[in-house]
């Protein structure tokens, strides 16, 4: 049986439905020559029996039962695999009469992929409905309910699977989720995800629930909409007690739509949420009951404060059934916790409005507070760093930075650790932010950006090295010497050239683009395909290009082959596998890490000769998902990718600046480039990767996943044919590379 049952109910939603059905597909791959082939109930739908007003479709446990002959299913908590691919997901799409194209966008994807199957309701019954019929019809062993218009984030699925697993099969795990509006703005959802399980919203599109467990206690969504599924959502946490457990992750976008939908649609139909608590309540016990009810005002007060969904014709008689239900259903001796909560206590509208308009006066106040007092601190600043531009520079002190002030990294560390050695009267000083200071290693010296002695630094330091650039606007001074490193051989347009790929640019500002560029003094190059790329990016007649190769670099020509050996031991390598470094970069239109590739399915299609060392790109932030398997090793942490390209036999990348440096190892280099197109088309290239000309493209390629599975299943990943196309690849972009480039350019930039 899969994993997890998604049931999708759709009703007007045909704008927003494919989004949905890409976001659960595109978790792992269909199984094996799956694509294409219809589902055993052909692209035609299933007809569901109409639901019952008075609750679900009725379950019938006999169905779901193996044969006598047939394998057991495994009890609870002790799965003894995890799932392959096309075990992880069937995805039960609910046509609930729909008028537009929804249904008939749910059987395009029916007809192409059997892991989708369309359930046909006779007739409009409404989202609980047609969960209730989605759940009657899944074989998973835990049903996930997901709103047609909402997302299921990347790397969801298996989070939820290892969190299960790791939880022992739990009856219900509860997850977090953040929002999503119509203009793309992404926002947090500010709730605990290490405590009481009910402090989550009750709805039912943040949890999965066993799916044995569901039926066996007759849960199902009421008839009635809206909020039909705060009754549902409460019941199964308190049903499963201990059982029921949280995963401190986010794991499903709530889209926020512009009308056309409840949650954005004020009127008094929200007094719903109000009924359903009432009834919730009414039938609970009393030790429920007061696990339960200190949620309830809060929520109440939340719904009844937001304009969206409350109208000022509707407030009275929301907060008079608010105050009704706190004087039902209150367990006793219970003390309201906040002063708006008595204010409902004691069913007074007049005291709560009181407080509502204290609160936004409060919270003004302090806004303006803070905006005063970082607007003092600024201005101190400021005028300490003036008075600083005024004394002498120090002729023996030097500012490093690396990637927006990350830490200790890339080709300002190897200068940084260059420059100790052969001018050793220079200090040097690392700039950081606040939250990566402790990426520093011991005995650095640094500060910390926007502080006293960030600005007094940089006042007075006479050399400057960064990969990116300087936080703060800092003021370029006479006899100071700034030295741009750069970060990669750029395949991907940048600078000026972006101006076309507004998909990549995010907000820049090409005239700050320009200023920056009128304070490098020196442009370092890492070949002469870069001295081109960065002139016209770039372009300014204040620096000059330095063509003497990327320190970072020197570390390949340097390391002998027991370093590596300690490398690879360190990192898990086991003796005699080949290592793979597995390592695509990020994409601008897509945040997140989304491998294109199934790296479970990829190792063991490979066999036990291989061990695959994956690392997502920094820009992907923390949680990226890499499966647990013992031959995928994430390396994702790991702070020198230097170390990790030592340790690699061989790098599969699509895009990633990380090749032209890997060439100086003169290894193999696979390009694995599914989304190409779209790749050059949101963001430009300056050459065809993928043409096969001898310069361009570093070794073997692949487009799709069996292809590259089948390059090294017919070790055609490193051929004769492969090494010739890397030689030339070398040639064209590592000319200067030798293991010297970091004493090249400390001698060129200080005194030594």
């Amino acid at each position: 049986m899969p994993r997890f049952s998604v049931v999708v109910p759709v009703y007007r939603i045909q704008g927003y439905l494919r989004e949905c059905l890409e976001s659960v597909l595109g978790q792992t791959p269909p199984p094996d020559g799956a694509p294409g082939t219809p589902t055993s109930d052909g692209p035609t739908a299933l007809t569901a029996d109409h639901p019952t007003p008075d609750g679900p479709v009725p379950h019938h446990p006999a169905s779901a039962r193996p044969t006598p002959d047939g394998p057991a299913p495994p009890a609870p908590g002790r799965r003894a695999t995890p799932p392959t691919t096309g075990e992880l997901v069937e995805l039960l799409v609910v046509d609930d009469a729909s008028p537009d194209a929804s249904a008939a966008i749910a059987a395009e994807y029916a007809a192409r992929d059997p892991r989708v199957r369309l359930i046909r309701l006779d007739r409009h019954t409404g989202a609980g409905a047609a969960r209730n019929a989605g759940a009657a019809r899944a074989r998973g062993e835990y049903l996930f309910f997901l709103d047609g218009d909402d997302l299921l984030l990347p790397g969801a699925l298996t989070a939820l699977d290892r969190a299960l697993t790791h939880a022992g099969d739990p009856e219900v795990l509860l997850f977090g989720h953040d929002t999503i509006d119509w203009w793309e703005t992404v926002r947090p959802v500010d709730e605990d995800l290490a405590g009481d399980p009910l402090a989550l919203a009750p709805v039912a599109w943040n949890r999965v629930v066993r799916r044995e467990f569901w039926h066996a206690h007759a849960l199902g969504f009421g008839a009635e909409a809206p909020y039909e599924d705060v009754i549902p959502a409460h019941r199964a946490v308190l049903l499963a007690g201990e059982r029921a457990t949280v995963l401190d992750r986010v794991c499903v976008r709530w889209r926020e739509r512009r009308g056309g939908s409840v949650s954005t649609t004020p009127g008094p139909a929200h007094l719903a949420f109000l009924a359903r608590y009432d009834t919730l309540l009414g039938g609970l016990g009393p030790d429920e009951r007061a696990r339960v009810f200190p949620y309830l005002t809060p929520r109440a007060l939340a719904v009844l404060a937001d304009p969206g969904r409350i109208r000022s014709a509707d407030r009275q008689d929301f907060f008079r059934e608010t105050a009704r239900l706190h004087r039902a259903h209150a367990p006793a001796g219970y003390v309201p916790r906040t002063a708006e909560e008595r204010a409902v206590a004691a069913g007074s509208s007049l005291a709560y409005d009181k407080l509502r308009k204290a609160g936004t006066r409060r919270r003004r106040l302090a806004a303006g507070l803070d905006r005063r007092r970082a607007g003092l601190h600024g201005r101190l600043m400021q005028a300490a760093y003036r008075a600083d531009l005024r004394r002498g520079l120090d002729p023996r002190l030097a500012v490093y930075s690396a990637y927006w002030n990350r830490g200790v990294s890339c080709n300002p560390a190897a200068v940084y650790a260059k420059a100790r050695e052969l001018a050793p009267h220079i200090r040097g000083v690392w700039v950081v932010s606040a939250e990566h200071r402790h990426h520093v290693p011991v005995g650095v010296e640094y500060v910390v950006e926007g502080t006293r002695r960030y600005w007094r630094t940089m006042a007075r330091a006479t050399y400057l090295v960064s990969n990116s650039g300087f936080p703060g606007g800092f003021t370029k001074r006479p006899g100071q010497t700034y030295l741009q490193t750069h970060h990669g051989t750029p395949l991907k347009k940048m600078g000026l050239d972006q101006r076309r790929y507004p998909a990549g640019t995010h907000g820049i500002s090409f005239s700050a683009v320009l200023a920056h560029a009128d304070q490098w003094d020196l442009s370092l190059s890492a070949n002469p395909h870069s001295t081109e790329v960065w002139e016209r990016g770039y372009p300014s007649t204040a620096y000059r290009a330095l063509e003497l190769g990327y320190p970072r670099n020197d570390v390949y020509f340097r390391t002998g082959p027991d370093e590596v050996e300690r490398l690879r031991a360190a990192l898990g390598v086991p003796p005699g596998r080949t290592a793979l470094l597995y390592a695509p970069t990020h994409r601008d239109h897509q945040p997140g890490f989304l491998p294109r590739l199934d790296l479970e399915r990829f190792v063991r299609a490979l066999g036990p000769r291989y061990v695959v060392l994956v690392r997502a790109h920094y820009r992907c932030g923390p949680g990226a998902e890499v499966p647990r398997h013992p031959r995928v090793l994430d390396v994702t942490a790991h702070h020198r990718v230097e170390e990790l390209c030592l340790a690699a036999d061989a790098l599969i990348t699509d895009y990633s600046s990380l090749m032209f440096d890997y060439a100086c190892l003169d290894r193999p280099i696979i390009t694995y480039a599914p989304d190409w197109q779209a790749y050059r088309l949101a963001r430009g290239t300056y050459f065809d990767l993928l043409s096969g000309r001898p310069g361009d493209t570093p070794g073997a390629v692949a487009t799709v996943e069996d292809e590259l599975i089948e390059l090294f299943r017919a070790d055609r990943w490193d051929t004769p044919a492969t090494d010739r196309l890397r030689a030339a690849f070398r040639t064209r972009f590592c000319p200067y590379d030798d293991g010297h480039a970091a004493e090249r350019v400390v001698r060129a930039l200080m005194p030594t």
